[in-house]
């Protein structure tokens, strides 16, 4: 891209909805409660980058963030793509993964092997969640209901689909909203190839950030995010640096 990425205007004024205090998803024990944005409004890519900025994220048709009254445990969390160089760890996982052709779609609509990959991927992996047991009504509102900036990063070994990525391209960075992949490829580090391949595509588009949405301290599910560095993590409404 030629064009400076436009940068999203800070102001907003939407009507906000909050939920009655819930069990926390992240961490046992812990009560937990969730502001929405009004499901009436449509999630444009210009919305979508000003809530990012804020905290927000995506998740189907829903535009949330976290708001607990006894915990801040949940961060947002984004990668400086200028700045970021991968470890050896990482260039493993990148050559490791020579073989993977990647390509990007603009819905999933009618694909039987992203949802059958969805289901194993739900049914193994995350077996002790609330997304479990994992249908196709499921799959529908969380995956296929997506924004008008949203793609789907489709990673192929052959013909076979192994991992997608669900990204919402905003004006200034990549939001990674899910990815789900083939459990029995655990050796590939197909989770951490798709933040990888998200950093490069951000570097090709001239987009600043990839979102990587909430770190959680004390969840150990998360703790892959804060591998990534530098990392900017957002504290009292301001993007922190952290090496």
């Amino acid at each position: 891209m030629s064009d400076a990425p436009k940068q999203p205007d800070a102001r907003l004024a939407l009507r906000l909805f909050r939920t009655a205090p819930h069990a926390c998803s992240y961490l046992s024990g812990k009560s937990a409660s969730t502001v929405f944005v009004d499901p009436e409004i449509i999630p444009t890519t210009d919305l979508l980058s000003q809530l990012s900025e804020q905290g927000y994220r995506r998740s189907g048709p829903h535009l949330y963030r976290p708001d607990c009254e006894d915990c801040a445990a949940c961060r947002s969390v984004r990668i400086p793509v200028a700045e970021f160089l991968p470890s050896r760890r990482y260039r493993r996982v990148i050559n490791r993964n020579r073989d993977i052709v990647v390509k990007i779609v603009e819905s999933l609509e009618g694909n039987i092997e992203a949802l059958a990959l969805y289901q194993r991927y739900i049914n193994t992996r995350h077996d002790d969640g609330d997304m479990y047991p994992a249908t196709r009504e499921q799959f529908d509102a969380f995956i296929l209901n997506s924004s008008e900036s949203t793609r789907f990063y489709c990673f192929y070994l052959g013909e076979r689909l192994v991992a997608v990525t669900v990204c919402d391209v905003l004006l200034q960075g990549l939001s990674a909203v899910y990815t789900f992949f083939d459990p029995d490829e655990g050796r590939r580090s197909l989770g951490s190839l798709a933040i990888l391949l998200l950093i490069e595509h951000a570097r090709q588009l001239d987009l600043a950030s990839v979102f990587l949405g909430y770190w959680v301290k004390g969840c150990a599910k998360m703790e892959y995010k804060l591998e990534f560095r530098p990392l900017d993590i957002l504290q009292d409404k301001r993007w922190v640096r952290i090496k």
